[in-house]
């Protein structure tokens, strides 16, 4: 048991006055008839309401948390379902963007919300690097630094300070949505595109158990054998190409060896990247090919390529996808 502050949004969405409620568990709480879970300070964390809209019945907001791990302060999208506006645990996906996006583009490109309001299904999207640091060279280009921190945990010097995303999506960001989300324990998914296709990979197979499901848009799938993967890898993480492996989903598909893994690839056939030999997903197919733990879908769509209409067509696919694997019954 605990002590909470809870902050009931005002009619522009932002906090209007807060006072103190006893908290027994992550579930959502109604205060004089307004349901107040994502509002919750502890003494560790304190969720702040940037936004919130009415979407297909349910609510697409917009909370901002100073994160412990990045030394800074953060943003990241969490669409309601109509199930969770009604006290009822759902089922979390979590989504992760690519190269140079913030939490909002996929809020406003992808048009997802209806498929996850269908299927009863919190959506959670992050940032792709921290934001508000001061760190000279990290807004010089759209493939490292800001935008662009590649889901890993950074080991040299400026970015090891604030460049830990990879700690942040699987570690203290899940801590704040079991926290303040009404969700059901052990049914969690993620899926994400290109940078974040890689993230949501090396996510899921780093950690075997914490995810049900895992899909990806056009991941950058071997990192370590394209430009944007060096770049960005020898920036964090050094000259050494066996720390790279570390976070190159490839290698990580050909050494695993735990619980067994479905992995949902999805590919636009005309994404000018995958000519360019930036995403290399046939890579990570033929090392899965040689491993019994891991299982593949592949889906590769002709005509398609690497932008937001590409994710947009195939999101409610993929979220069906999701939803089949997170309300199976175990």
């Amino acid at each position: 048991m605990g002590r909470y502050s809870v902050r009931l949004p005002s009619v522009s969405g932002r906090s209007s006055f807060a006072y103190s409620i006893t908290a027994f568990s992550n579930l959502p709480k109604r205060v004089n008839g307004v349901l107040s879970f994502g509002h919750i300070m502890t003494e560790n964390m304190t969720l702040e309401l940037v936004s919130t809209a009415k979407c297909y019945e349910g609510e697409q907001r917009v909370y901002r948390h100073h994160s412990g791990t990045l030394d800074c302060d953060m943003t990241f999208g969490v669409f309601l379902p109509p199930a969770a506006l009604e006290d009822k645990p759902c089922p979390v996906l979590f989504f992760l963007s690519g190269l140079t996006c913030s939490h909002e583009n996929f809020i406003q490109k992808s048009g997802f919300q209806a498929h996850a309001a269908r299927h009863n299904l919190i959506v959670v999207n992050p940032d792709t690097s921290p934001r508000g640091v001061e760190i000279a060279g990290q807004d010089d280009a759209y493939d490292f630094g800001s935008g662009a921190g590649f889901y890993v945990d950074a080991k040299l010097e400026p970015w090891s300070k604030h460049y830990k995303m990879y700690s942040y999506v699987t570690q203290e960001l899940v801590d704040v949505v079991n926290a303040n989300l009404p969700v059901v324990p052990g049914k969690r998914g993620i899926f994400g595109h290109s940078m974040g296709g890689h993230g949501a990979l090396i996510c899921a197979l780093k950690n075997p158990g914490l995810y049900q499901s895992v899909s990806a848009f056009a991941p950058i799938a071997n990192p370590t054998q394209c430009p944007w993967g060096q770049k960005a890898f020898a920036g964090y993480l050094g000259p050494n190409p066996d720390d790279w492996a570390l976070w190159d989903a490839t290698h990580l598909v050909s050494q695993y060896e735990s619980t067994p893994q479905e992995l949902f690839i999805d590919q636009g056939a005309a994404d000018n990247f995958l000519a360019g030999k930036q995403l290399l997903p046939e890579n990570l197919l033929a090392a899965a090919d040689g491993n019994d733990h891991i299982q593949t879908i592949f889906k590769k769509r002709e005509g398609y390529d690497h932008s937001y209409f590409y994710i947009a067509t195939f999101v409610g696919e993929h979220i069906a996808y999701h939803a089949a694997l997170l309300t199976a019954v175990a």
